[in-house]
């Protein structure tokens, strides 16, 4: 399921995208730092990407954040382009997980988290800010403040809410093998 596009994914990636755009205007929590808030759409993010995969979860991140930003100041396209690479690296991450058999243990959520806070170090403690600096010629002491502080609090908010959302969610599956698994 994860390798092909199928209707059901492209579905997620609309609906996906839908959702993070909501969550990103209207659950996030500021930090003090100017245009920097702790998201609760990456949390989102990452079990779309878990579930269907490192192309969808970029398309979901790319997608949701244009229309967020269009749809408020315009688009930012540093931190656009930072959204999709961050999906796509929330599905690589998992691509050893399998939610939909309902595994997701202690294993699966240690492996997961590292993976997902050294991803978010590297788009948004580098490549945003880099990017800020290149496309827009921002300043580097402020957008890599912006970027350290957004890639602590996305790692916070992936790794609680994240981790809650994909145990939450592995739990509704019926484990592979298991006899009560319904047939098709």
């Amino acid at each position: 399921m994860k390798e092909t596009f199928s209707v059901k994914i492209i579905v997620a990636i609309g609906i996906g995208a839908a959702v993070f755009v909501i969550l990103g205007r209207f659950a996030v929590i500021p930090t003090g730092i100017p245009n920097t808030n702790l998201e609760t759409a990456y949390p989102f993010l990452a079990l779309m990407s878990v579930i269907f995969g490192p192309v969808a979860g970029g398309l979901i991140g790319f997608i949701g954040h244009t229309i967020k930003d269009v749809t408020t100041y315009g688009a930012w396209w540093s931190w656009i382009v930072s959204s999709g690479l961050i999906g796509l690296v929330f599905g690589l991450a998992g691509r050893k997980i399998n939610l939909e058999d309902g595994v997701f243990g202690k294993k699966e959520i240690i492996r997961f988290n590292i993976w997902q806070v050294l991803g978010n170090l590297f788009v948004w403690g580098g490549v945003a800010p880099l990017l800020d600096v290149l496309i827009y010629s921002e300043p580097a002491n402020k957008v890599f403040l912006q970027g350290i502080v957004a890639a602590l609090v996305n790692s916070v908010s992936v790794g609680v809410i994240g981790t809650l959302l994909m145990v939450a969610y592995a739990k509704t599956r019926t484990p592979k093998g298991s006899l009560s698994k319904r047939t098709k």
